[in-house]
């Protein structure tokens, strides 16, 4: 999809209504009528769709700080669309996540899963990255349940499959060597006995 720079949209919604003003002024409403429908559409087009799309493709060429500072540039985030605004916070969280930041990391993520995600492929690597987050809490059960959840999603992209295929066999690894240290931990012999009482003098 193509995407107008968002220097460049600012620009052209100034110049736009701007000039629609003037125009107006001088010629009359009728003469000034397209460049306010223009100006107009791309002030919209900012408002609902934010810049969202511009700081997905930073992302990708992984330039987190760019992708911030793209992201900074949205008006507001409660009035993107809702397939949008779940990208937003998707995005921020994986920022945070990138940055180790992981409290706000978790709350933007699951923000994104209210929000509602377009598609299996986002759900499951929000999942992923939720269950990423358990781990780092050492919340290994809450991961497993997550894991579970993205399995169940119809992934589409080879990336996320395998991101999804190893970090299951990485839990699984981690849960199991889990079990065994409790299991280790349990069978240790604690001392005990009666303890015997010195002989009465």
């Amino acid at each position: 999809m193509y995407t107008i720079n968002i220097y460049l949209r600012f620009a052209l919604i100034a110049i736009t209504l701007i000039g629609g003003v003037v125009l107006t002024v001088l010629f009359g409403f009728w003469y000034a009528l397209p460049f306010i429908l223009i100006g107009l559409t791309l002030l919209a087009g900012y408002i609902f769709l934010g810049t969202v799309q511009s700081a997905a493709l930073l992302m990708q060429s992984m330039d987190f700080d760019g992708a911030q500072r793209r992201l900074n540039l949205t008006l507001k985030p409660s009035w993107l669309y809702s397939a949008n605004r779940a990208y937003y916070y998707m995005i921020q969280g994986g920022i945070h996540m990138q940055n180790k930041q992981y409290p706000q990391a978790e709350v933007m993520l699951e923000k994104a899963q209210d929000t509602g995600l377009p598609s299996d492929n986002e759900r499951a690597m929000v999942l992923l990255q939720l269950a990423n987050l358990a781990v780092v809490k050492n919340n290994i059960t809450g991961a497993q349940s997550l894991m579970r959840q993205a399995k169940q999603q119809k992934v589409t992209e080879p990336q996320i499959k395998e991101q999804i295929a190893e970090f299951d066999k990485a839990l699984k690894n981690q849960g199991a060597m889990k079990t065994m240290h409790q299991r280790h931990r349990g069978a240790v012999m604690q001392p005990g006995g009666k303890r015997r009482r010195p002989k009465a003098r």
